[in-house]
């Protein structure tokens, strides 16, 4: 498995929960524990994906300018998960929010595997992209551990 496959599969987990997370209504139990799974997957993620593929990326010309881009957007995702947790989950602007949120998630998955991957396989050789996808695993494995 190469280290975008990897990535992969946890954008496809994130962009069901947002769908579930958007389907959902007022102060619930199910809006509770989307959000909660959601917000704990967005930020597993972006600190593995940062350590596994964004930190080698900055090392390369080519690719430094996209990584410091990619960053910049987890930062942008981490504003409005605290925006959200910040929000009544009965108040009409927590969907808005939401929606908000699952537009920035949306286009930043989007970007990464139409843009970014196809720019990193380019200064990745193949060991170096199964390597990058142990050691994200493990990231994530550590992380959903603490």
């Amino acid at each position: 498995m190469t280290v975008f496959e990897a990535l992969r599969e946890t954008h496809d987990e994130q962009r069901r929960l947002l769908d579930m997370l958007l389907q959902t209504e007022g102060d619930s139990e199910p809006r509770d524990d989307l959000f909660k799974r959601l917000k704990e997957s967005l930020t597993n993620h972006a600190g593995a994906e940062e350590r596994a593929l964004y930190m080698p990326m900055m090392e390369h010309d080519m690719t430094q300018e996209k990584a410091r881009h990619s960053v910049a957007e987890h930062h942008e995702i981490d504003e409005l998960v605290e925006k959200l947790e910040a929000t009544d989950y009965s108040s009409p602007g927590w969907l808005a929010t939401a929606k908000q949120l699952e537009h920035l998630v949306t286009h930043h998955l989007d970007e990464e595997e139409q843009e970014v991957f196809q720019l990193a396989g380019r200064v990745f050789d193949d060991a170096t992209k199964k390597r990058l996808a142990e050691e994200y695993h493990q990231d994530m494995k550590a992380r959903e551990a603490a």
